[in-house]
């Protein structure tokens, strides 16, 4: 029995996999760990191989033709023979104290026969440069080291939702919602987390800083060029979460005023992406993503539209720009984010 799946997709990762994989070995032989070499030309399948070869049973290298990130979690989903999964990108690591504290709750409910659909712990932001390290936690806005619904979710904070970092799905949740992450993409992450939300019923969060969430280098997707150069994907995934959202009638108020939280975080960020930009052309498709919203659910565009951030990043002309782009800069100073 494999208590967790752990998926590490991995592109030309060959400097920094080792620390990754290294980190999520202290589980055992409950755990397995899926490397994924997703068609890298360095020496990342080598290392891989390396690793199935030194722990059998436990890592597995699975080869095949570069499908970008969303491709290679599809692979480990598919691949993945653990009650629980958890998705963790190979320039990441986690924190080994938190890591048994996980393990020893999920091996619990096991015993137990408790279902756990969505396991929530902290993150870190790990930023390359920066001594003073943003915990991103959830113990004013969640039930703690308590089996909750989405009845018991109280409102989140304007800037704060559930990453991919924050989440440990059950592995048979992710099939049920026939979660399959678009291929060449940057930025499903969001989809990631935000798919498989109407299907969760129970979770349980642990307050332990577990995820180490690595930012700082200029190749990275969250990096500020890289966003406007690949604005149109953070687009196509924002149009991607509007259409998920409006083909569900979301009856389960807690759940769709989460859901309608996240997707106003989207639509600001690709907003922000757009306006920081400056460009024309990104301005425009800013515009055609608010009135896509709209066709596709008045009632959401509405709610989303008329919040304050709503307001903020559709503020008129260059001093409207001007103003959205400060407190950007502000958010980032105080959160940390890239």
């Amino acid at each position: 029995m494999k208590l967790i799946s752990f998926a590490v997709p991995c592109y030309n990762s060959q400097e920094y996999m080792r620390h990754c994989i290294d980190t999520l070995l202290t589980g055992g032989d409950k755990v397995e760990i899926l490397i994924i070499d997703d068609g890298s030309t360095d020496n990342t399948g080598m290392i891989a191989d390396e690793y199935e070869n030194k722990y059998p049973g436990i890592c597995r290298a699975i080869h095949q033709k570069n499908k970008g990130h969303g491709g290679a979690v599809n692979t480990g989903i598919a691949h993945a023979k653990g009650i629980y999964f958890k998705v963790v990108d190979s320039d990441d690591w986690v924190n080994e104290h938190a890591y048994e504290e996980i393990f020893n709750q999920l091996e619990t409910f096991y015993r137990q026969g408790t279902i756990i659909d969505m396991f929530m712990s902290n993150y870190v932001y790990e930023k390359q440069g920066v001594k003073r390290k943003t915990v991103i936690h959830y113990r004013h806005t969640i039930p703690v080291e308590q089996i909750f619904t989405w009845d018991d979710v109280k409102r989140f904070p304007l800037s704060q939702y559930i990453l991919m970092h924050s989440v440990i799905y059950r592995t048979s949740l992710l099939h049920e919602c026939r979660l399959c992450l678009p291929e060449h993409t940057f930025y499903v992450d969001n989809l990631y987390v935000f798919k498989p939300l109407p299907y969760v019923k129970t979770i349980y969060y642990l307050d332990v800083n577990f995820y180490r969430y690595f930012i700082g280098r200029d190749d990275q997707s969250v990096n500020e060029a890289n966003m406007i150069k690949r604005i149109d994907q953070q687009f196509f995934v924002t149009k991607a979460m509007i259409d998920y959202m409006s083909s569900f009638e979301l009856v389960n108020k807690p759940l769709y005023r989460y859901m309608k939280h996240y997707l106003s975080i989207i639509m600001t960020v690709s907003s922000v992406i757009a306006i920081k930009s400056g460009i024309p052309e990104h301005l425009q498709m800013k515009k055609e993503l608010w009135k896509y919203l709209k066709s596709k659910n008045t009632k959401l565009y509405r709610q989303i539209r008329g919040s304050l951030v709503g307001n903020a990043v559709n503020l008129p002309g260059y001093g409207g720009r001007k103003v959205v782009i400060a407190a950007y800069k502000a958010a980032r100073k105080f959160i940390g984010f890239n």
